[in-house]
């Protein structure tokens, strides 16, 4: 069965500022018919890089990367924003569109050379996903690919990804 990902998606004109369209996407998970339809895509492509564990950016990314790592009997650990992790944490700049951040990831959460999957809810500008492909190689971790709900591809974050991490495939379950 094949679903239109996009007739779950809904636009929010002026969120979180003005003149910005917010793609929101708490329709694909509030239904078990397209939320199932996505993780089944991300699990299909995932069987051909073969992660060991995968990494949720929050604080969307968690949604679907909790659901694909069960999917695939893997565990999960999370990218957050810099403060929110009890305890030491490596940390990268992750500047986005709105502001200049930091990810942050418990040192130990990626063991040495572990196949790491990332995967976020929507890939926009690519500086997020960069920097936490950043992270996971910082902890020596191997990122086998990135994987998002949704692209923005008129603002070239695959191409800024493929740039920054030409060894790291990308999926996009739906582009704008």
């Amino acid at each position: 069965m094949s679903i239109d990902l996009k007739d779950y998606i809904i636009d929010v004109p002026d969120f979180p500022k003005k003149g910005v369209i917010f793609k929101d996407i708490t329709p694909v998970i509030q239904s078990s018919q397209a939320f199932n339809y996505a993780i089944d895509r991300l699990a299909a492509w995932a069987a051909t890089i073969k992660p060991e564990l995968i990494a949720g950016i929050e604080s969307r990314g968690f949604l679907f990367g909790a659901a694909l790592a069960r999917d695939l009997r893997l565990g999960m650990t999370v990218i957050r924003k810099k403060g929110k992790l009890p305890r030491k944490c490596a940390t990268v700049i992750a500047p986005n569109e709105y502001a200049v951040e930091h990810f942050e990831m418990h040192e130990d959460s990626v063991a040495r050379g572990q196949r790491v999957l990332i995967i976020d809810d929507l890939i926009a500008t690519g500086s997020s996903s960069v920097s936490a492909i950043n992270l996971v190689k910082l902890l020596n971790g191997h990122v086998v690919g990135f994987g998002a709900a949704v692209e923005l591809s008129f603002l070239k974050g695959v191409e800024a990804i493929r740039a920054a991490h030409p060894d790291v495939p990308v999926l996009s379950l739906v582009r704008y």
